[in-house]
């Protein structure tokens, strides 16, 4: 590869990190800020207001699949632009919303908008494009965009305190399509691998011959025990991890925890996701994905065990937010990259979304299941020992996975360009 096209991947790569940054911190962790507001405005129960994301998660789900074909037949700019228009559209529309309606139609949209610009169609793009060196270009990206909390979580209070609710989603809007639409437009290679198509003829049968070599894999997944492993795998993680993140908070709060700890204790999860995946960044990529797996899967359900004993302690809710964090953090470069080396590059983003479909749809069910299982226990002990079983799920799903796999897992590093 030529220094000129190193250096434009390099530079590449940076661009969608920080318009992933930004597509995370406009779009979904933004959105905790708004209820406050929307209940002392609208007055809209916070109940109705997390309805109305859990209905943008079971969007996206639905939506996952269809985007992995489209990236897959070569279309990825033209997804990822379009999905940053809508995603600043629909937070327009949100900001003039006067009735429950409207707010669901537009996180419906912010919905579709996430699966066509979040982590899952960026890695498609990422592992089309650069087959040999993916897995360094998607920890990248993961890294920057483990920022998102960091900065955009003070910065839309600020916008909030300064503008008001609805100007402040005005404001974002404003963000993601003046950062994200000019990088998915301009950072975003069209044609085959990113280097442009042939014209006539040739062209037409080099899409055809593509479309049918990435729908073959895409079937040849759903008959291989390696794919419905990892489903299981994936969907039960990301069930518990939802559930447990949308309850941390009240269940801290039904033990008595001082106002203080419970503070400390959110404030360490981001940085431990971080600080994972640096270190993953310098010495993980080394290690076969499936140690690193096997070490991911098992840490979630270590601290939730953390979790179960900590009571009101400061040391160990903080540990536990440490592993905790940590274990999200690579479970998101893990998601990324696992495909791949358990079974094969053709129809990832098929095969992606595939697999997005059910996790996302778990993301938007759990915390109502939790919350329902916590007024039927009147607590949140049976809570917490349903969210250890399921990920105890998730960890023996993801060692089938590794026994049914079809050829030894590369290593981690990538190669240079």
């Amino acid at each position: 590869m030529s220094a000129i096209s190193r250096d434009r991947g390099v530079t590449a790569t940076w661009a969608l990190a920080t318009a992933q940054l930004v597509s995370w911190g406009a779009i979904y962790y933004a959105f905790s800020l708004f209820v406050v507001p929307m209940e002392h405005g609208p007055g809209w129960s916070r109940t109705s207001t997390d309805a109305a994301l859990s209905v943008g998660l079971l969007v996206s789900g639905l939506v996952a699949y269809p985007v992995g074909r489209w990236i897959d037949h070569g279309h990825g700019r033209a997804v990822m632009t379009t999905g940053s228009l809508l995603a600043s559209a629909m937070l327009a529309l949100w900001s003039q919303a006067d009735s429950l309606a409207m707010l669901f139609v537009a996180w419906a949209g912010l919905g579709a908008a996430m699966a066509a610009t979040l982590y899952d169609p960026v890695f498609a793009v990422v592992t089309r494009r650069h087959p040999d060196s993916f897995r360094t270009k998607i920890t990248l990206i993961t890294l920057v965009g483990g920022f998102a909390s960091t900065a955009f979580i003070p910065l839309t209070q600020g916008l909030i305190d300064l503008l008001g609710w609805r100007h402040a989603l005005l404001a974002l809007a404003a963000i993601n399509l003046c950062v994200c639409l000019p990088v998915h437009a301009l950072a975003i290679d069209v044609g085959k691998n990113g280097r442009g198509g042939t014209a006539g003829v040739a062209a037409r049968d080099e899409r055809a011959a593509l479309k049918a070599a990435n729908a073959g894999a895409a079937r040849r997944a759903l008959r291989s025990p390696v794919f419905w492993a990892l489903a299981v795998c994936f969907t039960a993680y990301y069930a518990t991890f939802a559930a447990l993140t949308f309850h941390l908070v009240p269940l801290m709060t039904g033990r008595r925890v001082p106002q203080s700890v419970i503070l400390a204790t959110m404030a360490a999860i981001g940085p431990a996701q971080v600080l994972a995946r640096i270190l993953w960044f310098m010495f993980g990529r080394n290690v076969s994905p499936k140690i690193v797996g096997l070490v991911i899967t098992t840490a979630f359900p270590a601290s939730v065990v953390l979790l179960l004993f900590a009571g009101a302690s400061p040391v160990l809710l903080i540990l536990f937010a440490i592993v905790y964090g940590g274990a999200n953090g690579m479970m998101t470069i893990l998601r990324g990259t696992i495909v791949q080396d358990l079974m094969w590059v053709e129809g990832y983003g098929a095969i992606n979304g595939l697999l997005a479909t059910p996790s996302n749809m778990a993301k938007g069910i759990a915390p109502i299941s939790a919350a329902a299982i916590w007024a039927m226990g009147h607590g949140y002990r049976p809570v917490e020992w349903g969210i250890l079983l399921v990920s105890l799920v998730s960890t023996a799903a993801f060692g089938i996975a590794m026994l049914h796999a079809r050829r030894p897992a590369m290593p981690m590093d990538a190669v240079a360009e």
